[in-house]
């Protein structure tokens, strides 16, 4: 999914998740096309701006740094840092709920890949009927598949 000639999306952790910045900052440093994600009109879906690892970042909404120049971008993957998750590849995020509302309506789902830690595993999150399952989740210790 992280090939050359993809446009993936990478989000830091700003309370102790994974880090999915810095695969993205290597994705982007091979060639491939990377954006953060951010929130323009809250409580809105996420939108994800180009972002160039050499490019100045500002400060937006819940502290996460955006590019100033806000170029949107379809991505083909996005990388979410996680809290916990499952079993069955659901996770627990930040609780404001973006992007399951961004990838319920999203024309075309991009493949999801949570990024955490393998310790954060639970039998079960115990997911809401909105809750959206990852299509993969990567940790320290292993990556999983799922679907």
């Amino acid at each position: 999914t992280l090939r050359r000639g993809r446009r993936i999306v990478g989000d830091w952790p700003t309370r102790g998740g994974g880090d999915g910045g810095g695969l993205a900052s290597e994705h982007g440093a091979g060639g491939g096309e990377v954006a953060r994600p951010g929130v323009a009109d809250r409580p809105g879906p996420l939108e994800f701006w180009r972002w160039d690892p050499r490019g100045e970042l500002v400060a937006g909404a819940f502290g996460a740094s955006i590019p100033c120049r806000r170029a949107p971008l379809e991505p083909d993957a996005l990388i979410i840092p996680l809290l916990g998750f499952d079993q069955a590849g659901y996770r627990l995020g930040y609780g404001g709920g973006f992007y399951d509302r961004t990838l319920a309506a999203a024309a075309r789902r991009p493949f999801c890949i949570g990024v955490g830690f393998a310790e954060a595993e639970l039998a079960s999150i115990y997911p809401q009927a909105h809750d959206l399952p990852m299509d993969a989740i990567v940790t320290e210790a292993f990556v999983r598949r799922f679907g």
